[in-house]
């Protein structure tokens, strides 16, 4: 199984060339989530000499003054023994160094790069890995040291921004905090314990190193403070003694550092007793074992955050919906899929899958029986009308038997009349139609991803709509057109005789034009203009449901798709035009999806194996 601090640090990296950490996003991130050790201390504490010794190199930048000017992310990596070290930085991800004093002078010049060659300082962090068989695993996060005075060349709120730039890191919970106090100082003032205290009055999360006890004046000592008894951590003290200035000018390498540490601890009375939890080799030690500790602790929260914001960059890039194809082929298929998409869901809303659809049902249920209703026949039956109209027919020769001609007339004046209801269902139908294409190019997420292929198949669709419209109401139109050129001779034939009823076929041809007899002729005509009407009820439904909501569901973007294969790639392209600040988007969320999903795998296989 993987090292759990060597995952992390896995994960931290990957992290941070995503910029999935605090500085860049409002919201928790897996950055934040994962433990870490921030290193705290005043200017000349000997931060930098007690880093140098976990690590056993010489590789930080040195001099008067702040020095340390951008927070510097040290992940150690253990490698097997016989193994040669090295160190990467992250900003020069393909470049190995061997030679630490090139590494030095790449954190001095990366420092240079982001501040310029001046004395501010920089929220920016430098990555730095170094993989060595004499290191421990262990992350630790060197920053810039608590200073009290801004000096030349610096601005005068040089204190309260380092001072905001270290508690923005140890104030996370997640953050373990090594504070580094010179014992020849005293603890009161030291910068790391105020500050540590601020965000962590307990000493629950933090972690005491005293330097300098060797230059401690003499007849003093550091038994109190390490022992707990000047200032009480969780965590007993730890001290170290460093290389003086003079050790390090004469390039003394850290094996030999180490031995004189351990023998003065050793060797000193006052610290015989507690040489076995001192020293820099105990330090990086305890370190590295304790970070594994809360690292193990906090599983169980740090899969409850990957589990949540995968469940969220899926929504999210659902919502964006997928990248556009580079190919003339790949445009093609997925303007395709799009449409089919959005094809599928205009579809159920006349299926009653989606709302919409019952309307169009309440058309030809209310609007159209009461449009027909409204129908005024009593004014084309009026008996000044049909008295008109039987006269006109007879011409200069009056009917003999029956006004044929005169029903006629007055049959089909009444019929044409239902030609206005018709068409107002067809085009109530059509807009209804209308409403459901703009329903479902809203509700088509992959639509909302491209406006100019939106605005392209909105524009289709409603040609189809409306050359659907045109033939429904062609047909509807004749299907009255239809009764008014051929009357159903069975329902006159079947009409009762004047002799049948007791009446008098010798009178007048004259006399049949009296109000008795045009009100009979009347009422024959509304009788059958009804039937008509009970006919038309049902069948003028059926016409606009062939001609166009049969119709849409079956062809609504053919005519579309015809034009699509004739397009060229210049033209498809146009029509996948996305922004880029999306395209952008979403190759960063899908990137960050991918260091989510292979911590989840990582962390879940550390939890199982627990």
């Amino acid at each position: 199984m993987e090292n759990l601090i060597s995952l992390v640090n896995k994960i931290q990296r990957a992290c941070t060339a995503l910029g999935d950490h605090g500085e860049n996003t409002a919201l928790p991130t897996l950055w934040d989530s994962l433990p870490a050790i921030a290193v705290v201390g005043g200017q000349s504490s000997g931060k930098s000499s007690v880093l140098e010794s976990v690590v056993g190199k010489d590789f930080l930048p040195r001099g008067s003054g702040i020095v340390t000017r951008r927070p510097l992310v040290l992940q150690l990596h253990k490698i097997e023994e016989g193994s040669r070290e090295y160190a990467e930085f992250l900003h020069l991800p393909r470049k190995r160094f061997t030679d630490f004093v090139a590494v030095r002078k790449e954190i001095q010049d990366e420092t240079d790069r982001e501040t310029g060659r001046t004395k501010q300082i920089s929220s920016v962090p430098i990555h730095l890995s170094i993989y060595s068989p004499n290191v421990v695993n262990l992350t630790l996060i060197d920053l810039p040291g608590l200073t009290k005075v801004a000096v030349e060349g610096q601005p005068d709120s040089i204190v309260k921004d380092i001072e905001d730039m270290v508690r923005s890191y140890i104030e996370k919970p997640n953050c373990i905090i090594l504070a580094i106090s010179p014992a020849n100082q005293d603890l009161a003032t030291s910068d790391a314990i105020k500050i540590s205290r601020e965000v962590d009055p307990t000493g629950e999360r933090t972690i005491g190193v005293l330097t300098k006890i060797d230059l401690m004046d003499k007849g003093t000592d550091a038994v109190d403070m390490l022992e707990g008894r000047a200032y009480r951590l969780k965590f007993p003290w730890i001290g170290v003694v460093n290389r003086s200035q003079q050790d390090i000018n004469k390039n003394v390498d850290m094996i030999a550092a180490r031995r004189r540490e351990r023998e003065y601890f050793n060797s000193t009375p006052e610290y015989k007793h507690l040489a076995h939890r001192m020293g820099s080799e105990h330090l990086a030690k305890m370190l590295s074992k304790h970070l594994e500790t809360v690292i193990k602790s906090k599983i169980p929260g740090i899969q409850s955050l990957i589990n949540k914001t995968i469940a969220e960059l899926e929504a999210e890039l659902t919502r964006l919906g997928k990248p556009v194809a580079a190919d003339a082929g790949g445009k093609l298929y997925s303007i395709m899929e799009i449409c089919r998409s959005f094809d599928q869901i205009f579809k159920d809303h006349l299926d009653g899958v989606r709302p919409g659809g019952d309307k169009i049902y309440n058309v030809f249920d209310n609007q159209l029986p009461a449009a027909l209703k409204r129908l005024q026949f009593d004014k084309q039956l009026s008996m000044e009308n049909i008295r008109k109209l039987i006269t006109e027919a007879d011409g200069y020769q009056p009917h003999l038997i029956a006004p044929e001609q005169g029903y006629r007339r007055l049959i089909e004046s009444s019929l044409i009349t239902i030609r206005g209801p018709a068409e107002a269902a067809v085009d109530a139908v059509h807009a209804l139609l209308k409403d459901l294409v703009h329903k479902a190019i809203s509700e088509t997420v992959d639509l909302k991803q491209y406006p100019g292929l939106r605005v392209e198949v909105g524009a289709a669709a409603v040609d189809s709509l409306e050359r659907m419209r045109d033939e429904s109401k062609r047909a509807t139109l004749q299907l009255v057109d239809m009764e008014c050129g051929y009357l159903t001779v069975d329902f006159f034939r079947k009409l009762p005789q004047d002799v049948d009823k007791g009446g008098n076929p010798t009178h007048s041809i004259f006399d049949r034009y009296n109000d008795s007899y045009l009100r009979r002729i009347g009422t024959t005509i509304l009788s059958y203009v009804n039937m008509v009407c009970a006919t038309l009820r049902h069948s003028i439904p059926k016409s606009i449901v062939y001609c166009q909501v049969r119709e849409a569901k079956r062809s609504l973007l053919d005519h579309f798709f015809t034009d699509l294969g004739k397009m060229e790639t210049k033209r498809l392209s146009s029509l996948l035009n996305e922004d880029p600040a999306i395209m952008e988007r979403r190759s960063a969320l899908a990137k960050r999806l991918e260091l989510y999903r292979s911590a989840q795998a990582e962390i879940d296989a550390v939890a199982w194996s627990k």
